[in-house]
């Protein structure tokens, strides 16, 4: 038998990955199950991204590897799009780096700035990829709390409390997910000041920001960011293309070209037609995101009316594409999303995986039908 690497011992499988099985093995024994637990857009993308990936495909180079920074004019369209809808300028040629997907980005990032043993500030609750990544390098988690009193922004003074002398990364993650919390303008510039001081380097993961939110932010955007700050923007939620697995690092030249070492050794260039149609998307104007978030808007509307029903109580002022809320009294967040699936035949997801502090909540996805949603609405009338 060969052993596995040490670095999976303290790794586990994706929870949606072994879940899911579950999910489907009662499917496949014949029940219709409501799936209101992942957040994979049900939504096609748009019409002219599909036409400009197939006119793509007869262009005589898109067959070949392509250039690691991405096409120019797949750059030159993100550079567009953050000035546009962010306010934000930034150099093609130096400060984008395309990527397959925001996990390639977060395992690059990772590679390129850690060493065994730094310390990375991760969010609690937060995305657990974060988590997962940075064990997986040798560095070592430490948890900053994330509470609903306090709107799911960070406490710096409790942060400052903490040794930070350890700590080389900080990842934040505005519009939040799970909790959809919103970014403010003074938490983007009080992250910029708490890095500076402590020479941490903020990744701010920003995949969220045009879904059912009407003023999408950048922290980039901020003076003085691009020195200590890198953002992760992508294609998938707000344009329906999860999974073409396209995303973007925009930053500081140099930091941008630490990740590059990393890239170049890692794949070799993204398929032409993919950057063709994604940079189509990014040149879209805003009705796009407004068509979309009437349908999120009718899809809310009804989700609520389904929570309301389970006795759950959501949170307050929340964006984006999930509904965060608390469980009903007398479960824990696994015991009342094992209660729906093999009760009521609905799937959401538990708030434990997102950390301790998603103990107590469950996740509520948006990608899926009116019609869905109301079945699932009506089985718990029933």
């Amino acid at each position: 038998m060969i052993a596995q690497a040490n670095r999976l011992d303290h790794v586990e499988e994706y929870y949606f990955s072994t879940k899911l099985q579950e999910v489907r093995a009662l499917e496949a024994a014949g029940k219709s199950i409501v799936n209101l637990g992942i957040g994979s857009p049900d939504l096609p993308p748009p019409p002219q991204v599909v036409a400009g990936l197939n006119d793509a495909m007869i262009n005589p180079g898109a067959h070949q590897y392509q250039p690691y920074r991405g096409t120019g004019d797949f750059r030159k369209a993100i550079g567009e799009f953050y000035q546009k809808f962010y306010g934000v300028t930034l150099n093609t040629n130096t400060e984008i780096l395309p990527l397959m997907g925001s996990k390639e980005g977060i395992a690059h990032i990772s590679m390129a700035f850690l060493n065994e043993g730094d310390e990375v500030l991760i969010p609690n609750p937060g995305y657990p990829t974060y988590t997962s990544v940075t064990k997986l390098f040798g560095a070592s988690p430490v948890y900053y709390d994330l509470q609903e009193e306090k709107n799911w922004q960070p406490d710096f003074e409790e942060l400052e409390k903490k040794d930070l002398s350890g700590v080389k990364l900080m990842w934040v993650n505005y519009p939040h997910m799970p909790t959809g919390a919103s970014g403010s303008e003074k938490l983007f510039e009080d992250l910029i000041s708490f890095a500076r001081k402590h020479k941490i380097l903020i990744v701010n993961d920003n995949p969220y920001s045009f879904i059912l939110n009407e003023h999408p932010k950048s922290i980039l955007k901020k003076k003085g960011a691009k020195d200590v700050v890198l953002e992760l923007n992508s294609l998938s939620k707000s344009f329906n293309m999860a999974g073409w697995r396209i995303g973007m690092l925009c930053g500081s030249e140099k930091n941008i070209n630490s990740v590059l070492k990393v890239k170049t050794n890692m794949d070799s260039g993204m398929f032409f037609p993919l950057q063709a149609g994604a940079a189509t998307a990014l040149r879209l104007p805003v009705s796009w995101f407004s068509e979309q978030n009437e349908i999120y808007k009718a899809r809310k509307e009804i989700m609520l009316q389904f929570i309301n029903a389970l006795n759950c109580e959501p949170s307050k002022e929340q964006t984006g594409m999930f509904i965060w809320a608390k469980v009903p009294e007398g479960f824990t967040s696994e015991s009342f999303v094992d209660h729906l699936l093999h009760e009521h035949s609905i799937f959401i997801a538990p708030g434990f995986i997102f950390g301790s502090r998603g103990e107590g909540y469950v996740r509520f996805s948006l990608c899926a039908t009116e019609e869905k949603i109301t079945t699932a609405l009506n089985r718990i009338k029933q």
